[in-house]
């Protein structure tokens, strides 16, 4: 039959779908079934960052669940990272793992796609849907809710249907009338096109309405195991396995009424075909498609309620809750409803009653900002995010978690900085967190370990550019990681060491030049590396020096130590100067750059990690009122309520956690420190639940929206005249009400004492 569909058939198929717009669900005062409170779900709009280079995907998953059940667009090149972009117009199928916003790719397990007439078992092109498996579809004919995703199969006329628990999804396929409708399930399918990037793959029919299988996958996180068990409502009349060389494949034959529909749900696991088997039957043993999608709405409507504002602004409600949303698609839930889990040496292993594995820590991103907003939002799973990262460290051949993504480490990025996770956890005292465990294996990091130039930074006290590559960033990386790993042995009783790498954190003045005041690549023989270009991401050519940055952005790579720092430039004058001159430069950059340094005002980077903490800094100089100013502009234009809305790689929640807790009027510059620094709050009001009997509560008095300067503060109705709070202040709860006005008040915060600590205090 012709692959294109009538007229009719077309009308029909749409005919069924819910009046709803597309991925950007209308906002109504619609009130929650739970507990009559406003519905908040529907202020996520799941397309900001499915395009450009956002690297989001739209499908169902639950906070923080094992199984993200999303549509596949491609599965190649860097913007489909996570198996789709906003700019394809067609699917090649419905896969339940994705990755969201990182920079590289992988995943995209157990491909399921429906089908009708001729059955293909490759997906064709996106060029020529119509030689493979593939579908057309339009945007217009998307639902994407949390917890719900919903597209019009337009080659087929069929309706497709996602939901999700933790550890299993839930399909819905609605069919037109057809002797030849099918299911084609591809174990072959993944991120990238290598040839040898799947590996003991097995597939089986094990019942005329189930099928099994696993796979190894040798992609980005090279070697991790991943296992399934597929079941049908309804069972096939025929099936057939195809093995045309890149896999194992299944189809599944059906003869279909008109708008018949047939269910299908997906248990996974890391651990066995028997695991993924438990989880499907004990999340969702039966077919209740309605019921399971309700439940996973009203998870993302109890986690989003951890944070209500009050703003006219319907734009912005709209990005603050879809950057909310995306804070909690990952770390991922990584453990079997047994408990069972495997581990980062590929051991099977058991957990403890109550705790949880997590899998998916881009902690090179997330450290900054997204951790620290958990200890904020997500306080009773901090304990288990963190003694995940200790048992990882325990557990894996390669020590500290660096990047681990399904039980195997991928070592991308640099720094080890699983220790500031845990560092912050100890600072801001959260108990059920074993540190005296955690530090012989960090001690062993960073005494010890010859890890990516380390041995030379404790030998030389920074890392020569001609030995090593990257080697300013990762230099300044472990002098951030030296002050985490201190407070760590801190909390484990080891306070000679802790002085010793208190004291080894202030090795980032081996990389700063006076003459230039700037962050600069240094050769073995103790020479500057030139011709110097604080633009150039690479001086000598040989490699690169810096970590998806150059000179401007490391120059203030500075986290811990900024009294100290500022005393390197002379003085907070000269400190204030540089970073004007930061903001004001062009935004030409060499040809070599790569495409991670993105959002740029001036050589500030906002698309990129390195650069999230540095308009923050005007407040350790004495110019507050400049960080009011430029943090309400980044707020302003480096967010939007569209697929291009976010200025970067999403990185697994931290550019919208940067969204999130700039909103509310503060930043963890220092995460290590337990210490969040004054910005300029967004919302007239917002009110964090922190947990039983804690609620922070800030609130902004101002005439007009556009009023973003803070004149004065008080905390709980007394004067608060410093520009930073320790997490111990409002660990019980508290108020800050802020007075705003449209004109800086230059006095406030300017004080020497106002500013916040540092190392050097």
């Amino acid at each position: 039959m012709n692959c294109m569909i009538t007229r009719r058939r077309l009308l029909q198929a749409v005919a069924v779908l819910p009046a709803l717009d597309c991925l950007g669900p209308a906002i109504n005062p619609a009130r929650a079934a739970d507990g009559g409170a406003e519905d908040l779900t529907r202020f996520v709009k799941i397309a900001i960052g499915t395009g450009g280079h956002g690297h989001t995907y739209p499908g169902a998953t639950v906070p923080f669940g094992a199984v993200q059940l999303s549509p596949d667009t491609f599965n190649d090149e860097w913007d489909w990272c996570s198996g789709y972009n906003s700019s394809d117009s067609s699917i090649m199928g419905f896969s339940h793992t994705h990755l969201s916003g990182t920079g590289c790719g992988d995943l995209l397990d157990v491909l399921v796609m429906p089908g009708t007439g001729a059955a293909k078992t490759a997906p064709g092109s996106r060029e020529h849907p119509e030689e493979g498996y593939r579908s057309r579809f339009s945007h217009a004919d998307e639902v994407a809710t949390p917890g719900y995703y919903s597209v019009l199969l337009r080659d087929y006329a069929i309706r497709a249907e996602l939901t999700a628990t933790e550890r299993a999804g839930l399909h819905k396929y609605t069919f037109p009338k057809s002797d030849t409708s099918h299911f084609i399930v591809d174990l072959a399918h993944h991120y990238g096109n290598g040839p040898r990037e799947v590996r003991n793959a097995d597939l089986k029919v094990t019942s005329p309405d189930t099928i099994v299988g696993g796979r190894t996958v040798y992609q980005w996180a090279k070697g991790r195991q991943i296992f399934f068990a597929m079941k049908f409502s309804k069972p096939f009349l025929s099936s057939e396995l195809v093995n045309d060389g890149a896999g194992p494949k299944c189809l599944l034959r059906y003869q279909t009424a008109q708008d018949e529909v047939i269910y299908v749900k997906t248990g996974i696991s890391a651990v066995s075909v028997e695991g993924a088997l438990k989880n499907l039957e004990a999340e969702i043993p039966d077919w209740n498609f309605d019921r399971v999608r309700e439940r996973a709405r009203q998870a993302w409507q109890h986690e989003l309620a951890r944070v209500r504002i009050e703003t006219s602004n319907l734009k912005h409600r709209e990005i603050f809750y879809t950057a909310l949303y995306h804070t909690m698609v990952a770390p991922t839930l990584f453990d079997d409803v047994d408990g069972q889990y495997r581990g980062m040496d590929g051991k099977l292993r058991t957990l403890a009653p109550g705790a949880h594995n997590y899998s998916t820590f881009s902690l090179w991103d997330t450290y900054r900002t997204a951790h620290p907003l958990y200890t904020l939002t997500q306080r009773e799973r901090v304990p288990d995010f963190v003694n995940c990262l200790i048992r990882m460290a325990a557990e894996s051949p390669l020590g500290l978690p660096v990047w681990p993504l399904q039980g195997v480490e991928t070592s991308c990025m640099t720094g080890y900085h699983s220790v500031v996770v845990i560092a912050e956890a100890a600072e801001k005292g959260f108990q059920g967190i074993d540190f005296a465990k955690a530090y012989p294996m960090v001690k062993r990091r960073v005494m010890a370990d010859d890890y990516q130039g380390l041995a030379l930074y404790r030998k030389m006290g920074y890392i020569p550019c001609d030995l090593v590559e990257e080697s300013t960033s990762k230099a300044l990386d472990y002098s951030y990681d030296d002050w985490a790993a201190a407070r760590i042995a801190r909390a484990a009783g080891a306070e000679d060491d802790a002085r010793l790498l208190a004291e080894r954190s202030k090795n980032y003045r081996n990389l700063f030049d006076r003459k230039t005041c700037f962050m600069r690549p240094r050769l073995q023989n103790g020479e500057w590396a030139a011709p110097f270009d604080p633009k150039e991401i690479s001086i000598m050519k040989k490699w690169r020096d810096f970590t998806e940055s150059n000179a401007w952005q490391a120059t203030f790579a500075n986290q811990h130590d900024l009294k100290g720092y500022i005393e390197l430039f002379g003085g907070r004058e000269a400190f204030v100067a540089q970073l004007d001159a930061l903001f004001a430069q062009s935004t030409d950059l060499p040809p070599d750059t790569p495409p991670d340094v993105a959002g740029l005002v001036g050589m500030y980077a906002h698309g990129n990690e390195p650069s999230h903490h540095i308009a923050y800094l005007y407040c350790y100089a004495g110019a507050p009122w400049k960080t009011q100013e430029r943090v309400r502009s980044l707020l302003e234009t480096m967010y939007h309520d569209d697929p291009d809305g976010v200025a970067g790689n999403e990185d697994c929640g931290q550019i919208s956690a940067w969204y999130v807790i700039s909103a509310l009027g503060f930043y963890a510059v220092d995460p290590v420190s337990g210490n969040y620094v004054f910005g300029t709050p967004l919302f007239d009001r917002a009110v964090v639940d922190m947990g039983p009997g804690s609620t922070l509560t800030v609130e902004a008095k101002r005439k007009s929206p556009e009023d973003c300067y803070i004149q004065s503060v008080t905390f709980n109705g007394k004067p608060y005249h410093k520009v930073w709070f320790r997490h111990a202040d409002i660990a019980r709860g508290g108020t800050f009400v802020f007075q705003m006005g449209p004109r800086p008040n230059r006095q406030f915060g300017a004080d020497a004492a106002a500013a916040p600590p540092s190392l050097t205090s």
